[in-house]
């Protein structure tokens, strides 16, 4: 068995709400074990002795089926989160957030290209493995340049994102 973490993509926004014991109860049906969320927003630590295609499928399958919706998911080995984290160029602080993008099919490369014009003096990105490290203002978040690229059609279904103070709770869960 590994232990991974998945994050769901649009859970618990926008109308769609799934309660964390039901996602729960939902992964152990589908074969997952030790199976715990963390926060309400669909980041869940488990351990699966499948390789993380095969849990992908099977988690996007029964997601669907259960909720009703077409789920999408991000799944990385612990060790591949621990990795990402330390990797962050961005230090906490109190005027910026830190956040850390997942993406499908190496669409980070090209949103990498695509975004070479953004004003550094507002926000920064960084390339990283497989993801995108991005520092922005507080309470711009939603309304930056840079999240407005995140939201067009091409990238908007291929990548999640998780704040860097998520991903350490995650990683708290995972090691308890």
């Amino acid at each position: 068995m590994k232990t991974y973490a998945v994050f769901l993509r649009g859970v618990n926004v926008g109308g769609r709400t799934i309660k964390m014991a039901e996602l729960r109860a939902c992964l152990e049906k589908l074969g997952c074990a030790n199976v715990r969320t963390v926060l309400q927003s669909g980041n869940v630590v488990l351990d699966s002795s499948k390789a993380p295609v095969a849990l992908k499928t099977t988690i996007e399958a029964g997601l669907s089926k259960a909720f009703g919706y077409a789920a999408k998911v991000q799944i990385l080995a612990i060790e591949s989160l621990h990795e990402i984290t330390r990797a962050s160029p961005y230090a906490d602080d109190a005027e910026h957030h830190s956040y850390v993008i997942f993406f499908e099919s190496g669409l980070e490369a090209k949103l990498l290209e695509e975004a070479d014009d953004l004003d550094t003096a507002i926000e920064e990105i960084a390339a990283g493995d497989g993801v995108i490290y991005w520092q922005v203002p507080v309470g711009l978040t939603l309304k930056s340049p840079f999240a407005r690229y995140l939201t067009l059609a091409r990238y908007k279904a291929f990548n999640t994102n998780r704040n860097m103070k998520t991903l350490r709770k995650v990683l708290v869960a995972a090691d308890s």
